[in-house]
């Protein structure tokens, strides 16, 4: 065995189609994409999520309902019992210093789950109905 005698197994290697080469290739003038349609122009039928051949998409037949707060990705909400846990006056930087506010948080809001025991300062915080009076009755109070 030499090296100029090596040559790949049969049928390891393939010739690549040549299409677009004249009639006598088998593979001319329409190039093996047949005629018309979205798979003989560019892009190779691509087509976008969603798109249903130019009928009226679904998505945007059916109704739209509700109201979808662009806020809510932005307010995180804290608990009364996890107050409980907090000494001094509270504002957003001790909730996020006490981890009970993710980072990208950019205000919070104060729900009424569990009790409040402590007389509590909150400052610049939102808070439900409930909770507010919740910690009012447990003598504490809200400063803006």
């Amino acid at each position: 065995m030499r090296m100029n005698t090596l040559s790949p197994a049969d049928g390891a290697r393939q010739e690549r189609k040549r299409v677009g080469r004249g009639i006598g290739s088998g593979l001319g003038k329409t190039a093996g994409r047949g005629h018309k349609g979205s798979f003989a122009r560019s892009g190779k039928g691509k087509i976008k999520a969603g798109f249903e051949g130019g009928q009226m998409p679904m998505h945007m037949r059916l109704p739209k309902i509700g109201f979808r707060s662009k806020l809510k990705n932005d307010t995180a909400q804290v608990m009364l019992y996890q107050l409980d846990k907090l000494e001094g006056d509270i504002d957003f930087a001790a909730l996020r210093a006490a981890k009970l506010v993710p980072a990208k948080a950019k205000q919070a809001k104060i729900v009424k789950k569990g009790e409040v025991s402590k007389k509590l300062v909150l400052k610049g915080l939102l808070a439900t109905a409930g909770a507010r009076a919740a910690i009012i009755a447990a003598g504490g109070k809200f400063e803006e």
